[in-house]
């Protein structure tokens, strides 16, 4: 079996989003490629000893707390003004290096939150609605393809960042075992779309 490496296509950017704290067109390119090389590297790996692609071993939910981590990761080692978190499970997953104590914060609000999924669009759950610059970065992956050395890597779709406030989250009902969690309205949703970064 043959592993593709992806490589991040340029042109898809919005050539004048609207980036926060100091953020870069450049900061996305780098941190994208360098979730890219991670599977393209490991992958390799898993199937030169005759296992399956991490893509294929990882169920959706815990995938996407993968990638929720490395995307944060990578962007603190590239943006030029924020970091990650120290606080477990803090928000937001980025903050603005230096205003924080240790840059370690429970609830904060310089910062920017990360999330991804594989839902078009970028409509994802979240733990409660906040005023918070959102970042949501949309993936596919292939499990389906076969024979399965045919299988393209996982990319990275759609990506948007906007500014939202809890009037732009509808709340969801929570089962007797479910967590609490909010969801953007249709108006949430169109204000996170309008500020697209990037899209295939």
């Amino acid at each position: 079996m043959t592993i593709s490496r992806n490589v991040v296509d340029q042109t898809n950017f919005n050539p004048s989003p609207n980036l926060p704290y100091q953020l870069r067109i450049a900061d996305f390119v780098a941190a994208m490629q360098d979730v890219y090389d991670f599977f393209y590297d490991v992958n390799s790996h898993l199937v030169g000893k005759g296992l399956e692609r991490l893509d294929d071993m990882l169920r959706p939910a815990i995938m996407s707390g993968v990638l929720s981590d490395m995307v944060t990761a990578s962007l603190a080692k590239h943006s030029r003004a924020l970091t990650e978190n120290k606080y477990h499970n803090g928000h937001p997953d980025l903050v603005v290096q230096g205003v924080y104590a240790e840059n370690s914060v429970r609830s904060g609000d310089q910062g920017v939150e990360i999330k991804t999924t594989r839902k078009k669009g970028g409509a994802v759950d979240t733990h409660g609605a906040r005023d918070q610059w959102l970042c949501v970065f949309v993936y596919s992956v292939d499990n389906e393809t076969e024979p399965a050395t045919n299988r393209l890597p996982m990319t990275f779709t759609e990506v948007y960042l906007s500014l939202v406030t809890t009037a732009d989250f509808r709340r969801n009902p929570r089962g007797e075992l479910g967590t609490r969690t909010a969801t953007l309205d249709r108006y949430g949703i169109r204000k996170l779309r309008d500020n697209w970064v990037y899209k295939i």
